[in-house]
């Protein structure tokens, strides 16, 4: 099953109520290392734009949407089995590429920092989540 974006936009508010910073560092915790490094630091990279006044309101609640669907137990493709981040990373990217223009370099900073500091020195090729660099 692919990552359905008619279901991730028309459920957008439903997803936002379920993000609590707890829970997402909780679920960080528990599936960093299945998950990768580019979806924790793709996550990062929301989660600190989430807290960037400069970012406008709609995008900062499509952000929280995003982090509430990968927070959430119930997905379209469940994280236990292989490619069970699919959807989370799709719903990401979709709102970073949405978001993009809006995110500071010091957004990047602080989610290159905290990644360093889970993983150790990671190489920036490996972080490279630039949506314009990606086949549409």
């Amino acid at each position: 099953m692919a990552f359905n974006l008619d279901y991730f936009t028309g459920h957008l508010n439903k997803f936002k109520d379920m993000y609590k910073p707890a829970d997402l560092f909780q679920k960080i915790k528990k599936v960093a290392k299945k998950a990768g490094v580019k979806v924790i630091y793709v996550v990062l990279v929301l989660y600190y734009a989430s807290f960037d006044k400069s970012i406008p309101l709609k995008d900062r609640m499509m952000i929280l949407a995003a982090l509430g669907y990968f927070i959430c137990p119930v997905d379209l493709i469940p994280d236990a089995i292989p490619g069970g981040f699919a959807d989370d990373m799709g719903a990401l990217a979709f709102v970073v590429k949405k978001v993009w223009n809006n995110i500071t370099p010091e957004v990047f900073r602080k989610a290159r920092a905290r990644l360093n500091e889970w993983f150790g020195e990671v190489s920036p090729k490996d972080l490279d989540i630039n949506p314009e660099n990606t086949p549409s």
